[in-house]
């Protein structure tokens, strides 16, 4: 792993442990409005009325951005990675399945996975988000529901790669069942492309789910999430840019820090030999 994967790992790794500790550490509410005059609009490194010092400064209600950015920096990485887990596994079902039992069972899977891929995925989820009620777990599954074509043609071709190995017939010739020669010797094999789709997966989800809280559709007020913190102060960009740039600014830096460990990963699998189970040591 490169000293930059290494670096966007060590990131998300302190993103996740300062989004579970700092809310519940600090002194304030990050739902809370109490003095709105007196704590409105201060500025990053600045104290307000009551002299609370403000790293980030507060939004238009007084709250301290910095734990609310961190507060939704919980929602954010769970939707994306909630979204990007599920996604990945139907992904891989459908793909195994449509790879192992060719035929009809591939013919139907793949032309309903074309058929989805051919709707542009934004589309599907504002159609998807404006049938049910908005929150952090509509966002989750409507993601899995939009997410999971490209994860099975991958895995499909892996698999379908796979069938014509000479471990697979040694397992059958042994008097293993398709469904155990699939699952405990192929699809193992087969899993290397799904899991960087996976990693890169997670930033995607992130920014798909802050679009929608971005437009009414994600996560709701009070709760805060990215998306819905980037709306909140879009129409304070020229007198108080710091409400809409801080989460702005760490959403842009965790899709990237996700997208250079998706990278390094499928750099590191493309430089392996896969060698199936039996032969390995």
């Amino acid at each position: 792993m490169t000293t930059v994967a290494r670096g966007a790992l060590a990131a998300l790794v302190v993103l996740a442990l300062l989004a579970i500790l700092v809310p519940e550490l600090a002194s304030v509410d990050p739902l809370a409005i109490d003095d709105v005059l007196g704590a409105r609009l201060v500025a990053p490194f600045a104290r307000d009325a009551a002299g609370a010092w403000h790293l980030m400064g507060t939004d238009r209600f007084g709250r301290d951005i910095l734990v609310r950015m961190l507060l939704a920096a919980r929602i954010s990485l769970a939707v994306g990675i909630g979204g990007s887990l599920l996604a990945t596994g139907v992904g891989i079902v459908v793909g195994a399945v449509s790879g192992w039992w060719r035929g009809t069972t591939d013919r139907i899977a793949m032309a309903i996975t074309d058929a989805l891929l051919a709707i542009p995925r934004l589309v599907l989820l504002l159609l998807c988000a404006a049938l049910w009620r908005p929150g952090a777990m509509t966002v989750v599954i409507v993601l899995a529901l939009t997410g999971w074509m490209s994860v099975a043609r991958l895995v499909r071709a892996e698999v379908q790669a796979l069938a014509a190995r000479a471990f697979v017939d040694g397992a059958r010739a042994s008097g293993a069942t398709e469904w155990h020669t699939l699952w405990r010797h192929v699809l193992p094999n087969a899993l290397g492309p799904a899991i960087v789709a996976l990693t890169l997966g997670v930033g995607n989800a992130m920014l798909l789910e802050s679009g929608l809280a971005f437009l009414g559709l994600g996560v709701q007020p009070p709760t805060p999430s990215w998306g819905n913190m980037i709306a909140g102060g879009r129409d304070l960009i020229v007198i108080a840019p710091w409400v809409a740039l801080a989460p702005g600014l760490a959403l842009v830096a965790t899709v990237l820090a996700c997208t250079v460990l998706g990278d390094a990963l499928r750099d590191r699998l493309a430089g392996e030999h896969v060698r199936p189970l039996g032969e390995r040591a």
